[in-house]
């Protein structure tokens, strides 16, 4: 009990001690002030620190949202100018939710849950599904659009995606600036390069242009960045480019995306298969 009273007494004069010496000159209470400003605002900035830490996923999923919608957004006016040409007034008339409806494409967003990078065969998982929209078949990109893959299968709640970095992805792609187009593979080498083979030689590259998608796979809209051409050789027949493709996109280090939905797959689809069996049915003898 003793050493209580002690360690109390000692306490108080300490006290004392600093009141009088805090109060002594301005000099030193513009010192203790600025001291004690820098110690509270070193607290304050460290507990916002850890605030916003447990807080960037929700931000970076509405940040994702935002941008999904006016992905949609901007879709709905470039076919809105792809059309002017030929019927400029008769768009001029429409009304804006109609202008919304005619949009071939449509935006929404997940989180990788689950991804693998080590194998020929990789997936990716996301935390959406059925019951969120997501359908197979929908193009799945990065946020600043870069193409990363597309589903292959839903459940209600989760989706699986064939990501570039898969030996089975097939897509279209393109030098910008040339009409010229390729297919797009990965041969199941580096987790930061795909390929392109079948390019025109008559295609205009060089090292460094960007690759993109052509537009010609129902699955990507055209424009959407692919890489950049690291290196470019003709085949043994000299009759085509193969070009090796630095990917725009971190693979390993992915975390939202947006997915787009190709409103028209369907319809074409169907007719393009309808087409083929009259085709084989008129060959027959």
């Amino acid at each position: 009990m003793r050493l209580i009273y002690v360690g109390l007494l000692f306490i108080l004069i300490e006290t004392v001690a600093l009141n009088y010496y805090a109060h002594s000159s301005h000099y030193t209470q513009a010192k203790i002030l600025s001291r004690a400003n820098s110690v509270f605002g070193w607290a304050q900035s460290s507990v916002f620190g850890v605030k916003h830490f447990f807080t960037l996923r929700r931000e970076n999923m509405e940040l994702s949202e935002r941008i999904a919608q006016l992905e949609g957004q901007l879709a709905v006016y470039r076919e809105r100018e792809a059309n002017a040409q030929t019927d400029s007034l008769g768009f001029q008339s429409m009304d804006s939710l109609l202008h919304e409806s005619i949009s071939q494409y449509r935006y929404t967003t997940a989180r990788i849950v689950q991804s693998t990078i080590s194998h020929n065969r990789n997936y990716i998982t996301l935390n959406r599904g059925l019951m969120h929209g997501v359908v197979e078949d929908m193009a799945v990109i990065t946020p600043t659009g870069v193409m990363v893959g597309y589903v292959v299968g839903c459940s209600e709640r989760y989706s699986v995606v064939l990501p570039l970095l898969n030996t089975d992805f097939r897509t279209s792609g393109k030098i910008v600036g040339d009409n010229n187009f390729g297919s797009i593979y990965w041969n199941g080498h580096s987790p930061y390069k795909v390929q392109m083979t079948e390019l025109s030689k008559y295609a205009e590259i060089e090292e460094g242009q960007e690759v993109i998608a052509s537009g010609l796979s129902h699955y990507f809209p055209e424009g959407i960045r692919i890489g950049y051409v690291d290196s470019f050789t003709l085949n043994e027949n000299q009759t085509s480019y193969d070009v090796e493709i630095r990917l725009a996109a971190n693979m390993t280090k992915l975390n939202n995306v947006l997915l787009i939905e190709n409103i028209d797959y369907g319809e074409i689809s169907h007719l393009e298969q309808t087409q083929g069996r009259d085709g084989e049915q008129g060959s027959q003898p």
